[in-house]
């Protein structure tokens, strides 16, 4: 179960299915299907707050993933917690030229892979991380070239 998580100014957006489908789509891909987790769509002094708190970087980013064994009750296995700026992605979107919708959709499943184990620090696992980034955006319709964006990315 995706349990979602949007600030109440940014309700009017109607995020909810997007993001769902999208969590749910990276889950599949990865192994984690029978898995819950929790996404946050908040404000960039929110990610700030808990990238220095927990990264030791005083600055804002795009999405954040906290992995974790317990949650929400479930019947599942839970993840964890992904975070997403909406300032943030809207900033990157715009910069990119693409939709908001589809970095919305480039955060959640960029968050939940790393859930899932996989990171991007060394370059055969970026390799990796990155084929099966684009691979479920191309299933859920999403059309930027990620290797565009790669570097908005790259401290996520």
């Amino acid at each position: 179960m995706i349990h979602l998580n949007i600030e109440p100014a940014y309700k009017e957006l109607e995020l909810e299915d997007l993001l769902s489908i999208a969590a749910q789509t990276a889950l599949v891909h990865g192994g984690g299907d029978k898995s819950d987790l929790t996404l946050v769509i908040t404000s960039d002094k929110e990610l700030r707050k808990l990238n220095k708190q927990f990264r030791g970087i005083d600055q804002a980013t795009d999405v954040l993933a906290f992995p974790s064994e317990t949650g929400p009750e479930s019947a599942h296995r839970y993840l964890g917690d992904v975070i997403i700026s909406l300032a943030r992605a809207r900033f990157q979107a715009k910069a990119a030229g693409h939709a908001l919708s589809e970095e919305l959709q480039l955060l959640t499943v960029h968050g939940v892979l790393h859930l899932l184990g996989h990171e991007h620090g060394e370059p055969g696992k970026k390799a990796k991380m990155w084929a099966t980034q684009e691979k479920i955006l191309h299933e859920l319709g999403v059309t930027i070239d990620v290797d565009k964006v790669v570097t908005a990315h790259s401290e996520s």
